[in-house]
Formats: structure tokens, C-alpha cells, sequence
């Protein structure tokens, strides 16, 4: 079974979301003080977040930076702010997604099913644990990049990303196969989504001197190299 964080201060919708999530067999906790949000996920040890991003004392974004600065677990926001800018921060930080309430139930589901299938399944394809590319080691476990001199961790939408380019390295990967891929269904996901979680895997690439590794061709998609000069 499954535990979800929902880290939620309206008690009415907490218990409603709890209450159907129960129903899908996932276990889901809460938090009781505001203030300590991080104490109380290292002490839940949950498999996915649901978050708000208006909190009491610290926002929702705050606990997003702090809980990726401890762990990859899958983050998903859950919020009524509806501006551009909230989601592409959302993305920045390193959440999986976001849902813009009010939300149909049924599509909290889908991504929660969607996040978690990504983030837990792939992780247990052994023959796809380690890889070499362009000259480093992609860890797909531990969702670690590795040069000689450096290694940098990357989100899981990032690192799964990676392994799709990847695994068809040289040829072109669509926008909407990568969206398919990652969220299962493209009418719930900006496509604006898609292009920040490229644009912060590219930069963390650049740590590697792999900037210029994922190349965009405009109006198709995007390719990664087999080797970058």
C-alpha cells in the first residue's frame, strides 16, 4: 500500500480527499503542525506529496524546496492559484505535477496513478539500472548523472525524460510522446509543463558539459545525441 502525504490546512477538503484516496486503497496522512512540515515527512515517510501552495506560516513552495533538498519523492501540487507562474515554479522546484483545484476527482487519480507508476515501476527495471551516455553513467535508480569529476541528481520526471531520449538516442522524440509518456493523458497537462522540466534537466546537464546533448528540432520534438563536441 501506498502512503500519500496530503499536506492540505482546509480540514473539510483534507478529509474529503482522504477519504476517497482511501477508497483507491492508499494510506494518507496529514500534518499537524504547519511549522514542521519537513520533521513530519521524515518521520511519515510517504511515497508521494499532495501539497498546497497556500499554507499557514510557510507556503506550499517552501516545503517543496526544503523536501528536494532531503529527497526525490514524487510531489504533486494541488491549489487554486491559477496563475502561469505558479505552475512553472511548481516545475522549477522539482514537483511532478500540478492539478488546479477545483479538480475532478477522477483526474487527481489518473496523475496520482500516473506519478506513481513512473516514479516505482521504472525503478524496478534491472536491466535498465545503469547506462552509459555521451561519456557519463545514468543511474536510473538512484536518478544520478556521473562524470569522472562530477555527478548531479535529477528529479524523476527529469531522469524519465532522459531515459526515453535515451533509449532512442539519435532519433527524434515528439512533445506529445513525452507528455503521453510521462502523464498519460495530454489533455490534462500544459505544455508548458513539459518545457520547463526540459529547460532544468538541460541545465543540470550542463554541470556535465552536456548542455548542447538534448538538441530541439523545431516543430518535432526533441533528440539526444550520441555524442556531443
Amino acid at each position: 500500500m501506498f502512503t500519500i502525504m496530503l499536506i492540505e490546512d482546509d480540514q473539510t477538503l483534507f478529509q474529503e480527499v482522504k477519504d476517497r484516496l482511501s477508497q483507491w486503497s492508499y494510506h494518507v496522512i496529514g500534518v499537524m503542525d504547519f511549522s514542521n512540515v519537513l520533521e513530519e515527512f521524515v518521520d511519515g515517510k510517504p511515497d508521494l506529496i499532495i501539497i498546497d501552495i497556500q499554507l499557514p506560516k510557510f507556503d506550499g513552495f517552501h516545503w517543496c524546496r526544503l523536501i528536494r533538498s532531503h529527497s526525490n519523492v514524487p510531489i504533486i501540487f494541488l491549489s487554486s492559484r491559477d496563475h502561469p507562474t505558479d505552475m512553472v515554479m511548481s516545475m522549477q522546484l522539482g514537483a511532478d505535477d500540478f492539478v488546479q483545484k477545483p479538480f475532478h476527482f477522477d483526474v487527481l487519480i489518473a496523475k496520482i496513478q500516473a506519478t506513481l507508476r513512473r516514479v516505482y515501476n521504472y525503478n524496478t527495471d534491472t536491466q535498465l539500472e545503469l547506462k552509459t551516455w555521451c561519456g557519463v553513467t545514468v543511474d536510473f535508480v538512484k536518478g544520478t548523472v556521473s562524470s569522472e569529476q562530477d555527478m548531479i541528481e535529477l528529479t524523476k520526471n527529469e531522469m524519465y525524460i532522459l531515459k526515453i531520449l535515451i533509449e532512442r538516442k539519435n532519433d527524434i522524440v515528439t512533445r506529445e510522446e513525452l507528455i503521453t509518456s510521462l502523464w498519460d493523458d495530454d489533455r490534462f497537462v500544459s505544455d508548458n509543463t513539459l518545457t520547463v522540466n526540459i529547460n532544468r534537466l538541460r541545465k543540470k546537464l550542463t554541470k556535465l558539459d552536456l548542455g548542447e546533448a538534448i538538441e530541439t528540432r523545431v516543430g518535432q520534438g526533441y533528440v539526444a545525441k550520441e555524442n556531443v563536441t
